[in-house]
């Protein structure tokens, strides 16, 4: 029984971070093998830690150090009953269409947060591009502001240009670079307690919102949808990803009153920040090949109706992927 809550956590804790020390030591090295001595000292560690948590099932007002110390002792379990050969083998596919949607799911808030935020970046650009049509020259980067869509529409329709010719495997591989690169920036500035990625993540649906009135008004639906939609369906749900892994650092960093310490706290979510940008490099490197070998052509070569029902087709492939692929496997959401 526990009489006096702080000054168990005081005493306890020094023995809940050795036992995760022991348990990092043992994932960095899967073929690390302890002496008997060792052995014996991570088999107390792990029923001291066990033991306290029993204890402090009876104290609502510590959840962040219970669920702490369930992960844990859970942790310590699964390194004791565990087979090393078969924890330690790593299945691209398995990874790919269980762990990663489900670890987007585990974050889904996160995610929400992010598409909130750059809905709310493409309405100042939009209306800001609406209001002031001038303003394009400040909005549009790589060129967009240089000339009026209708122009561009009849150049690409007439065949007077083709900038990609006989180098478009060079520019799909220039995407995925950049792309990859804005992605990690992105994760990366939820150092800034997520006040960067916020910024980042607004920036991105100011060029997007101020892109896609820009066209419209100017009476180019059709082909901004067949522009954007074959390789905007997978790239842009990639950038809010990332944003969203940016979120997680941001909130793991801030703790939100938490008593779990920092480096507990980074250590929890490294893993799913790791699965998060890795996927989204996958979802980018696709997103690289279509946008340099399929959206760049346009009508008569490809009509429109081809390109935007492709581009559809992968938003609901997409979305049931990451709502649905894994399910067989339980989860928890932390969020």
């Amino acid at each position: 029984m526990i009489i006096d809550l702080e000054k168990f956590l005081a005493s306890e804790r020094p023995f809940w971070t050795e036992l995760e020390r022991v348990l990092e030591r043992l994932a960095n090295d899967p073929y690390h093998r302890p002496d008997l001595a060792a052995v014996q000292r991570f088999h107390y560690l792990y029923e001291r830690a066990a033991a306290d948590l029993g204890k402090l099932t009876t104290f609502a007002s510590e959840p962040d150090t219970r669920r702490y110390l369930e992960a844990l002792v859970a942790r310590a379990y699964g390194e004791i009953h565990e087979t090393r050969d078969q924890q330690h083998r790593f299945a691209p596919l398995k990874w790919f269409f269980h762990t990663f949607p489900q670890t987007f799911r585990r974050h889904a808030r996160a995610f929400h947060f992010t598409v909130l935020i750059t809905i709310a970046g493409c309405l100042f650009g939009g209306f800001a591009t609406w209001l002031d049509p001038d303003s394009r020259h400040v909005t549009m980067p790589f060129g967009h502001d240089q000339i009026k869509p209708s122009e561009r529409v009849r150049r690409e329709e007439a065949g007077e240009r083709d900038h990609l010719a006989g180098h478009k495997a060079s520019f799909s591989t220039m995407l995925m670079t950049h792309n990859t690169q804005v992605s990690i920036t992105t994760l990366a500035l939820g150092m800034t307690w997520a006040v960067g990625t916020i910024i980042a993540l607004f920036y991105n649906g100011v060029i997007l919102g101020a892109i896609c009135v820009d066209y419209l008004a100017d009476g180019q639906g059709k082909f901004l949808a067949g522009w954007l939609l074959p390789h905007g369906s997978i790239e842009i749900p990639a950038i809010l990803i990332a944003g969203q892994a940016g979120l997680v650092l941001g909130r793991a960093l801030i703790g939100w009153g938490k008593r779990t310490p920092l480096r507990a706290r980074m250590r929890a979510i490294s893993p799913d920040l790791v699965t998060l940008i890795s996927g989204v490099a996958v979802m980018l490197v696709w997103a690289g090949f279509i946008e340099a070998f399929f959206s760049q052509y346009h009508e008569p070569v490809l009509p429109y109706w081809v390109k935007i029902g492709f581009g559809l087709v992968e938003v609901v492939l997409l979305t049931v992927f990451l709502s649905r692929s894994g399910r067989e496997t339980k989860m928890t959401n932390d969020e």
